[in-house]
């Protein structure tokens, strides 16, 4: 469904502005990046945006429209204010994961949001921020710095608009606006496939690298060099000798059968797995078929739809008729069939945890409603660090049945909130004996599928190889070692440099000493951020004292009150003198300042807790991945990287390696001594070391 143009007069009695989807943040349209985004955003609202008439958890929210050319129909673009200082949740998940957990908090975030067609004629739900279903949904610093947090195109539930379409307006929407650095956690999928692994072998770059993203951070302490060496690695990998080294494997026919297939279609020479996939992925762009969707953190929402209903690959509309009328459908049943990037087994085991937090809270407040989705995540989020794995089941978990309990959602009529309520089988709820899961179940995996002759369906013959020579290459640790590496780089940025735009102006990137903001500053942190200033050509070191003075007030929590008493680089220079031939634009220059407001909360993105991630991996920071903390040196470390299954839950007595070495030694006098170390360290009872060491 979508707006008319009589509908939307109506609706706001008055003609509005609308804009071309496909041209709209054009170069100079609407407005100009001719200043900072924390300028340049209220610009854009006051001149492209209409205030609508409610608010969204008690933030303003703009409307803007967007007419297709292409369908001819139009589509919201909402933009929310939200104000930090009044938010339920004031620091940013994104930032820390992205690595930016020593930036200060800042006063504003502003949420760019396109929901899905459905709502287009509809107010925005009260659980808009929350929510991963919207076709755009990008979040922006009003210092500039920002997250993409979810697309979703075709295959993603929208009617008329590409990933690729909405993708092309979030990019162009960043430039005009004039943002500094957007992240991206990129964990998009296509056919139980990630398009990190299969565009970073096939182009060098993941899907989003066409904007310009590029690597930014990895998980496990993956480094920029050894993704860059592992993305090499991969795609330079021989073709014959892919041959010879699958040559005794039940897959060696058919994988010949492709290349030699796909190297007589190619009017260039095809030497290497890079140039075969490269080529598979631009012939399948030329045909016809099914088209990519991108879903990030967050699972695919609509089935896999291609140009023919085949009964090779699709279920008859009797049996999708059968399925919708199964008003219930257990969960361990409908996760066999999600095409997940998670286990089975770390999908039962997150949504039992969701139950378990939905069971105490029914426990303690018999008279509540249910939980709101955010209230059930950050319970979780005590034993579960994976956020994506926790959204992805949380959006599964709805007339589900985990256990012995159903697990529904729905808005709440009074608060306009979604909420997730579980309740007992037995009581009004029957477990069924048969269900299916409709969404999972309308695509026939192509791994389940006999093989066909090449250059019948490329997208299966890319599959194919994804599964049988990426996935399964033969007895090879350093293709083993490459996929992992790419698989656990997910987060990528694209940075944005104004500087030589500025040509009318002076532009500083005025930074705010750290020995100012917090004595004991953790020197390991990354330093905050600088924020851009601009000045007239021919202001004065005083102008430009007040110019950085204004904007660290308007942008962060912490410089409410700032007054700014010395620029470092300018020291020498009295306040009357001109900028001009003193100091070259664009430098960045330290700032110093009084009255900074060091008792608020508020101050970095990674919160107040200087908490210590050492692990053996080399991480140093929190990368977003599950950890746990050793109870004796309390430094942090990767279940993973520990032993621990995702599967398993943590031990409520935890001692890393180093402390169990140092523990050791003490007692090596007396086999039955280490005995006492192993089971102080598996042992659920804190005082049972101290029995074991008295009688000892």
């Amino acid at each position: 469904m979508s707006f008319s143009l009589m509908e939307v007069c109506k609706k706001r009695r008055r003609c509005p502005k609308i804009f071309s989807f496909q041209s709209f943040a054009d170069p100079g349209c609407p407005v100009a990046p001719s200043a900072a985004f924390r300028d340049n955003v209220r610009s854009f609202l006051r001149e492209c945006a209409e205030l609508e008439e409610y608010v969204v958890q008690n933030s303003p929210l703009w409307c803007t429209l967007l007419l297709s050319d292409k369908t001819n129909v139009m589509a919201p673009l909402y933009t929310l204010e939200e104000q930090v200082c009044q938010s339920s949740h004031p620091f940013c998940d994104h930032c820390r994961c992205a690595g930016w957990s020593g930036h200060f908090v800042s006063k504003r975030r502003y949420h760019f949001i396109i929901p899905m067609d459905n709502w287009w004629n509809k107010p925005l739900p009260e659980d808009a921020i929350d929510n991963q279903d919207h076709l755009l949904h990008g979040v922006i610093h009003c210092n500039g710095y920002g997250h993409l947090v979810c697309i979703n195109g075709i295959e993603g539930g929208s009617k008329v608009l590409s990933g690729r379409e909405i993708m092309d307006l979030w990019d162009r929407i960043c430039t005009n606006l004039g943002a500094r650095k957007i992240s991206v956690e990129d964990v998009s999928r296509k056919r139980s496939m990630d398009l990190r692994l299969l565009h970073g072998v096939a182009y060098g770059h993941s899907w989003f690298g066409r904007w310009g993203y590029k690597f930014c951070r990895g998980s496990f302490g993956v480094t920029g060099q050894t993704y860059y060496e592992a993305i090499e690695g991969l795609g330079s990998l021989e073709l014959d000798e892919i041959v010879r080294d699958l040559s005794k494997t039940k897959c060696h026919k058919e994988i010949k059968q492709i290349i030699r297939s796909y190297r007589d279609m190619s009017e260039t020479q095809i030497t290497t797995l890079r140039d075969l996939l490269r080529f598979m992925l631009t012939v399948k762009s030329r045909v016809p078929m099914s088209k990519i969707s991108i879903t990030l953190g967050a699972p695919p929402s609509s089935a896999f739809i291609s140009r023919n209903s085949t009964k090779q690959g699709f279920l008859s509309r009797s049996n999708l008729a059968k399925e919708k009328s199964a008003k219930y459908k257990k969960f361990s049943t409908a996760v066999a069939n999600m095409d997940s990037r998670w286990p089975t087994r770390r999908l039962e085991f997150a949504a039992q945890v969701i139950v378990d937090a939905l069971k105490e809270h029914k426990a303690m407040n018999s008279a509540s409603e249910g939980m709101t989705r955010q209230d059930v995540r950050d319970a979780s989020r005590l034993h579960i660090g994976d956020t994506g794995l926790l959204d992805y089941v949380l959006k599964s978990l709805n007339y589900v049945i985990v256990g012995n309990y159903v697990v529904r959602r729905m808005v709440n009529p009074s608060t306009r909130i979604l909420e997730y309520t579980i309740h007992e089988v037995g009581n009004g709820f029957k477990s069924p004996e048969t269900v299916v899961e409709p969404e999972a179940a309308a695509l026939v995996d192509p791994q389940d599928e006999p093989f066909r002759m090449p250059g019948s369906d490329v997208y299966c013959d890319v599959f194919y190889l994804y599964k049988n020579v990426l996935l399964r290459y033969p007895n090879s640790e350093p293709v083993d070692l490459a996929i992992q590496t790419i698989l656990d780089s997910r987060y990528f940025v694209k940075e944005w440099d104004y500087m030589d735009e500025m040509q009318q102006a002076l532009t500083f990137i005025c930074r705010l000493k750290p020995n100012f903001v917090d004595i004991k500053a953790d020197l390991s942190r990354e330093q905050p951020c600088g924020e851009i200033v601009m000045v007239p050509l021919h202001a004065t070191v005083r102008d430009l004292k007040q110019a950085a003075e204004a904007a660290l007030r308007d942008t962060y929590c912490i410089a409410e009150r700032l007054i700014v008493t010395e620029i470092t680089e300018l020291n020498g220079a009295s306040d009357n003198e001109v900028l001009f031939g003193l100091i070259q634009s664009g430098v960045e220059l330290s700032v110093r300042g009084i009255s900074i407001d060091l008792c608020t909360p508020l101050k970095f993105q990674g919160e107040s807790d200087n908490w210590k991630v050492r692990c053996e991996c080399g991480a140093q920071d929190d990368d977003g991945e599950r950890m746990v903390a050793c109870d004796i040196c309390e430094v942090w470390q990767h279940t993973r990287c520990c032993g621990i299954e995702d599967s398993e839950t943590v031990p409520p007595l935890f001692v890393c390696s180093g402390c169990c070495d140092s523990l050791a030694p003490r007692q090596m006098e007396s086999p039955f001594a280490m005995d006492c170390v192993d089971d102080f360290l598996v042992s659920p009872e804190p005082t049972l070391f101290l029995e074991y060491e008295c009688g000892y």
